[in-house]
């Protein structure tokens, strides 16, 4: 199939839209297609996603990009499955309008136009490391900005678990299910008499539930043993380069690794639950879902990353956007943002909560003309009056109390990055901060435990208790309303596909239509008053 760019895409004498009545024409106008047609579907790079398709010019041409694309953000936005989109397309005005497709007699969409497009997506990515589709949502939300003149130096930052739909399973299931999609394997490409005796019993439609739920009463460590020992007996007949690129069984290869150790004898033997990493295999129908407790929850799959940018009259948009496995940390979401940012960038500030603080990340703000804000700082609370301590620049040395005297000696414990201070008898004695340092009398002297972190997290919370700090720390509570929002309108959490790449690209679609809806709500605030051709340009 070839890339040819979308030509036809103005309003014709025989426009099925010129042939409504007033009254319909008033109503399509008025709606939500209209400001799709003139601003968002004119945006779509279609030239981006050429390299999805062949050069070759006598080949079949494509669907036009900006359709496909178009169409999966109105999926999200209105909350449709392919087929209700299907539909739509073909029976709705206001769809055909948005797509600027009034003008031809039958719409440009097959029941696999949209399934075709986000696999050529997936493994474009999987050849190349490209995510296109991340591209070009980015693109997207910069137009809406320019048109919103959203050009704030003010944003913040916020992260949201999204579920795997696979469902929860034990050990003992996790173990079966791996072993049992190997032997089931075996058997469809032909290969029935590899399987041991001792094995056949996967291949019963029955055998699931007796081995997993009709023993439940039963011991579970020598059930455990089995399984293990069955999937090493399956290991061993697929360990050629036969089977070596079959999906299954590179997952069997995984689960032992992960669930078992050898013993002396060379016999797989369970590990110990706490052995088990969250990174571990949880579910073989998702095997990129990892496992993560969070705020008290249990959650299987992954996280989602916003960055949203804060107008001054109180317009935001997605403009920044993450998604990784959910053992990923709010911590490295920010680095990796911060890397992101040339060193030459225009100054701005970034609000987000405590688990996004640290001095590595504090340091690296720094450097990329970025004043990252952090609230609800984690970790334990630190008294203001430790603000006031010195260090030397390698933080080993206190060079000086808040009430301006030097300590006689310091000792540095590297394991705990603390400092123990030793101050003259006559320096705190009569010190009125004496509670508040903590300071511990001993023979000769006053010790005083501090850190160079300790100090630099006082300074910075006596600095968020500053007026001007303050109103910018309660613009990060807003942010919490986006998780809400995709999970209640956009559904984060039945994404219907398992695995990072093709549950990512779900992902930025309903960060497309959150963004759009964000640009309805602007136009009907406005009333149309911004800048209406800026996208057209």
């Amino acid at each position: 199939m070839s890339f040819k760019p979308n030509q036809n895409q103005q309003i014709t004498l025989n426009d099925s839209f010129i042939n409504q009545t007033p009254r319909t024409q008033k109503i399509i106008m008025n709606s939500w297609c209209k400001d799709f047609a003139d601003i968002v579907f004119p945006a779509i790079n279609e030239e981006r996603f050429s390299v999805l398709y062949s050069d070759n010019k006598f080949s079949r041409p494509n669907t036009p990009v900006n359709f496909i694309v178009g169409a999966l953000i109105l999926k999200e936005n209105n909350n449709l499955n392919d087929d209700e989109l299907i539909e739509s397309i073909c029976c709705d005005l206001r769809y055909q309008y948005a797509l600027h497709t009034t003008h031809l007699p039958e719409q440009p969409v097959s029941d696999r136009t949209f399934s075709r497009f986000r696999e050529r997506l997936y493994h474009y990515e999987l050849e190349t490391g490209q995510n296109l589709l991340q591209e070009e949502m980015l693109h997207l939300s910069k137009v809406y900005s320019d048109y919103m003149n959203l050009n704030s130096n003010v944003k913040r930052m916020d992260s949201l678990m999204i579920a795997s739909r696979c469902r929860r399973m034990s050990r003992l299931e996790i173990i079966y299910s791996t072993t049992a999609n190997a032997v089931r394997l075996i058997h469809r490409l032909g290969n029935e008499e590899l399987i041991l005796k001792e094995l056949l019993h996967y291949l019963d439609p029955d055998d699931y539930n007796n081995v997993i739920y009709y023993c439940r009463g039963d011991d579970v460590t020598p059930r455990l043993e089995r399984a293990l020992w069955e999937a090493a007996q399956v290991k061993a007949i697929m360990d050629n380069d036969a089977w070596h690129e079959f999906q299954e069984y590179q997952l069997l290869i995984r689960v032992l690794a992960e669930q078992s150790r050898i013993d002396e004898a060379g016999n797989p033997v369970a590990k110990d639950r706490k052995e088990i990493t969250s990174s571990s295999l949880q579910n073989p129908s998702d095997p990129d879902a990892t496992f993560r407790h969070k705020a008290g929850k249990d959650h299987k799959g992954y996280v989602g990353n916003i960055v949203e940018t804060v107008g001054e009259k109180g317009d935001s948009l997605i403009t920044g956007v993450g998604y990784e496995s959910n053992t990923h940390s709010d911590s490295a979401f920010c680095k990796e943002y911060l890397n992101s940012r040339p060193d030459n960038a225009e100054p701005e500030t970034m609000i987000a909560d405590g688990a996004y603080s640290g001095t590595e990340n504090q340091e690296l703000a720094a450097s990329k003309n970025t004043e990252l804000i952090t609230t609800a700082l984690s970790g334990k609370e630190t008294n203001k009056i430790f603000a006031g301590f010195t260090f030397t620049e390698d933080g080993r040395q206190v060079t000086g109390c808040p009430m301006g005297n030097v300590p006689v000696k310091t000792t540095f414990y590297p394991k705990t990055g603390m400092c123990k201070a030793l101050f003259a008898r006559e320096c705190c004695e009569k010190c009125p901060h004496r509670e508040e340092c903590k300071a511990r009398e001993q023979k000769k002297n006053y010790a005083v435990h501090v850190s160079a972190n300790m100090a630099e997290r006082a300074r910075y919370l006596a600095k968020l208790s500053t007026g001007e700090y303050r109103q910018l720390t309660r613009k990060r509570n807003a942010i919490e309303g986006i998780p809400s929002v995709l999970r209640r309108r956009y559904h984060v959490d039945n994404i219907p596909v398992f695995g990072y790449l093709r549950s990512r690209q779900f992902f930025l679609f309903k960060v497309g239509a959150y963004n759009f809806n964000k640009l309805l709500k602007h136009n009907r605030r406005t009333r149309g008053k911004s800048a209406p051709n800026l996208a057209m340009a």
